[in-house]
């Protein structure tokens, strides 16, 4: 965030940014939403949490909500680390010389497929119960300009990075312990978290993982960078989480776990498809002041998920291809 941030300020004070949502208007427009929320979506690829902030920028309630609840489809920082984990080990480990540029295309291919998610949801929500004709969309250009990197650095910093943070620590810090008790508390000689994702096991099978996934997910609410050393604790039965020293020893990891092409698709649908993280849901609660937004931008990616991963995972079962 401290890189994204201050390069998103750049382009704002350079006065690119404006162009892009005037450029886009007519684009959104088809989707029944604004041109500006090109822009949150784009900062939301930051955070989703300082997307959904900047949702203010969008005048019309209406489209303001709709950016609001969409805004998770895009994939934020958290959630790249799992994307660009399970594209290099199990679609491009065997490309050879090309490994580079088939992980770089698989993730490139996801964020795509979250901009038509974003879009289709858009549209969805508008016919629905967002129903309303788009507003026009007056801007006034300002002209390109020479930045001012010292006032950038100060405001991404500030307003955007430290502002993110401070509720992440609030929200990850009682998570934190909570996960720890879980694998550390084991009546009958079975941990807690091993008990649940037995319980979650069927369920995860049906959309092409397995329960330790889907509890990775659901203890990774505070932040979506923890869900990868989740499922590494899980699967090693470790009493707190931990990386492993290298791609080739979390291949193996998985492997041994049962992991295949297929549970990496699903995985990777799941994590660009699923609730938001705590910071975004607290963000939403705070923009909206509405319990019932808040609650459907959970509900709205999170059925989204589970509708994708199960047709993709019953598709592939069903042709044989795992």
């Amino acid at each position: 965030m401290a890189i994204f941030f201050p390069l998103y300020a750049l382009l704002e004070d350079l006065g690119y940014l404006p162009r892009i949502a005037f450029n886009l208007d007519s684009f959104f427009k088809r989707a029944c939403a604004h041109g500006k929320q090109a822009l949150t979506m784009c900062m939301g690829f930051g955070c989703n949490a300082a997307g959904v902030v900047a949702c203010r920028i969008i005048d019309s309630p209406r489209e303001r909500i709709i950016a609001t609840l969409t805004n998770n489809f895009v994939p934020c920082n958290g959630r790249f680390p799992i994307l660009i984990t399970l594209a290099g080990i199990f679609i491009a480990g065997k490309a050879g010389a090309f490994r580079s540029i088939v992980s770089t295309l698989t993730v490139l291919g996801a964020v795509v497929l979250g901009v038509i998610i974003t879009l289709a949801i858009s549209w969805i929500l508008s016919k629905t119960i967002l129903r309303g004709l788009p507003s026009s969309f007056a801007l006034e250009l300002p002209p390109y300009r020479k930045p001012q990197i010292g006032k950038i650095i100060v405001r991404s910093l500030l307003d955007r990075t430290l502002f993110v943070l401070g509720r992440a620590i609030a929200v990850a810090a009682p998570a934190g312990l909570f996960i720890w008790l879980m694998a550390n508390i084991s009546p009958g000689g079975i941990s807690l978290l091993s008990r649940t994702a037995g319980f979650l096991d069927p369920f995860g099978r049906l959309l092409g993982m397995d329960g330790y996934i889907i509890l990775a997910f659901i203890l990774g609410l505070p932040a979506n960078e923890i869900v990868i050393p989740i499922i590494i604790m899980s699967y090693m039965q470790a009493g707190a989480m931990l990386e492993l020293g290298s791609l080739e020893a979390l291949r193996e990891l998985l492997i041994a776990n049962g992991w295949t092409w297929l549970t990496a698709i699903s995985t990777m649908l799941f994590a660009l498809n699923h609730f938001p993280c705590g910071t975004t849901l607290w963000t939403i609660r705070k923009e909206t002041n509405s319990a019932k937004w808040t609650f459907l931008s959970f509900l709205i990616p999170t059925v989204t998920g589970i509708v994708v991963c199960f047709v993709v995972a019953q598709g592939a079962t069903l042709l044989g291809l795992v």
